[in-house]
């Protein structure tokens, strides 16, 4: 198992690359410790495309922001998940604000943001009537956007596979050695997150099943770990930082609320956080969110302080808001780097490098950054020889709930399965899941997010039991084999011996 490029980790930032990677004559391999890509932070992300202006000067944030932010449309029109531009708004609730808004504004178009205004209480009245009065002035951003990061994930990692790219799923890194011919990595294989994280892995390597190790070779390796960049570097001297985990708790509120805010909406920013934000989802469900706050690196709970810290500022900028509409919460953890910076590039060790501290806007900058990690593979000797057959696009899948009445019954007389509701809240097919499954779901949470099923207002009350049949019925496992997502998350139980 010999690869010229080993990427560590299979969040957005690690499917960027290897999508990339995939452009190239060279094997490549992207090792992730869960069950499939994009179940960690970029699960969790709040799905915003930033316009450009957020952030700093002189940074590679506020670089690779700007840059990111124009390569979505090419990849969504490739790889077909869900994404729009929607625009922003940064609101101004006094004249010290209203400072703050100018310099934002005069720093995008610096930067070359087209678009920004600055819009008084008249204007933002007309385009968001439910925004409070109190707004004095906002700076309007139309280059802002929506993304669903898991899908996101999951059709980078597709188009990479289809090109040639390999993807180890359950394997832990457990420990990486320099060689002459680059770096042997060991890994546990089988081994979710939710068994042992990178750290727990190592500290408890006697407990796990020697027979379960495997030995990956590669040349070069790319450090994409998220939360565990800096366990991973420091496993062949090529770190010296530290990543700590920045909770944000987000909560998502009924579809009753579909364009109560047509636009994603942003307190004026304080050098920690971009604040809470009203957050208007590619599917039309409103989120707001997020906290900011030191957590463990496995920390995902959602607390009562939380929920009202999100809800007292969503409520300022909207305040029609309410907690009674919440339909479900959660919580993602920021790798932040004790730079606040993004650390990306060559490393002190050669063939090592790095992509660590990808907090917010990491989403935003991913393509970018998958640019700048090939230049750094390059530098370090890397050839890369672009291939002819390179296909950039994936098949579409299909969003029955999208489709017009004359397309929907063309489909069910081609196909009967995407006649069957399997979720009645999102208005999914039996048809739609039974291809997520074939094209790489095996729990139930990657059904979700593929599909939608399990995200409505009954939280998968329904569809559950469905989605459950027909993982059992595609991937030929028995129902007590199906898990949420991977490891010991199990649903069902086998029935006890001499049970009723």
């Amino acid at each position: 198992m010999r690869y010229d490029v080993a990427v560590i980790g299979g969040g957005v930032i690690g499917c960027a690359i290897a999508r990339e990677l995939s452009r190239y004559r060279l094997r490549a391999i992207v090792i992730e410790r869960e069950c499939e890509v994009g179940l960690g932070t970029s699960k969790a992300n709040s799905g915003i495309i930033h316009a450009g202006h957020h952030g700093a000067e002189g940074t590679l944030k506020g670089e690779l922001e700007w840059r990111g932010n124009q390569m979505w449309d090419a990849l969504a029109d490739d790889l077909h998940f869900g994404f729009k531009r929607v625009g922003d708004l940064t609101c101004a609730f006094d004249e010290d604000q209203r400072v703050t808004l100018r310099q934002i504004m005069e720093q995008g178009q610096r930067r070359g943001v087209p678009g920004l205004e600055l819009w008084g209480p008249e204007r933002i009245r007309r385009e968001e009537p439910h925004l409070s009065h109190d707004i004095v002035e906002a700076l309007y951003a139309p280059t802002a956007g929506v993304v669903n990061p898991y899908e996101a994930c999951f059709m980078l990692a597709e188009s990479a596979v289809r090109n040639g790219v390999d993807l180890a799923l359950e394997h832990t890194v457990r420990n990486i050695r320099r060689s002459e011919k680059g770096f042997d990595i060991e890994v546990v294989v089988g081994v979710t997150a939710h068994d042992a994280g990178v750290g727990r892995a190592v500290d408890a390597a006697a407990v796990v099943d020697e027979t379960a190790t495997e030995l990956i070779k590669a040349r070069f390796v790319v450090d994409a770990a998220g939360l565990h960049a800096d366990a991973i570097a420091d496993m062949v001297d090529a770190g010296g930082f530290r990543i700590r985990a920045r909770k944000g708790e987000e909560y998502l509120l009924d579809k009753r609320l579909v364009g109560y805010v047509k636009r994603v909406v942003f307190p004026c920013p304080t050098p920690t956080s971009k604040g809470i934000l009203v957050i208007p989802t590619y599917d039309g469900t409103l989120m707001v969110g997020p906290t900011a706050t030191w957590a463990d690196k496995d920390d995902l709970t959602t607390t009562a302080e939380g929920s009202a810290e999100v809800f007292e500022g969503a409520r300022k900028l909207a305040p029609g808001i309410s907690e009674k509409d919440c339909i479900a919460e959660f919580a993602g953890l920021r790798a932040v780097s004790d730079t606040e910076e993004f650390i990306l590039g060559p490393s002190r060790v050669a063939g090592f490098v790095l992509a660590a501290g990808m907090q917010s806007p990491a989403l935003t900058a991913a393509p970018a950054v998958a640019t700048v990690v090939l230049d750094a593979l390059r530098d370090d000797g890397l050839e890369l020889v672009a291939k002819d057959d390179f296909e950039p696009g994936v098949p579409a899948p299909v969003r029955f709930a999208e489709l017009s009445t004359a397309e929907q019954r063309s489909l069910v007389a081609r196909d009967p399965a995407y006649a069957r509701l399997v979720c009645r809240c999102e208005i999914v097919t039996e048809g739609e899941v039974r291809d997520a499954i074939d094209r790489g779901a095996r729990t139930l949470d990657g059904i979700k997010f593929r599909t939608r099923a399990g995200m409505g207002r009954c939280q998968g009350g329904f569809c559950t039991w469905g989605c459950m049949e027909l993982l059992q019925e595609r991937l030929g496992i028995p129902l007590t084999a199906v898990t949420k997502r991977g490891g010991d998350s199990y649903v069902a139980i086998p029935r006890l011996e001499g049970a009723a």
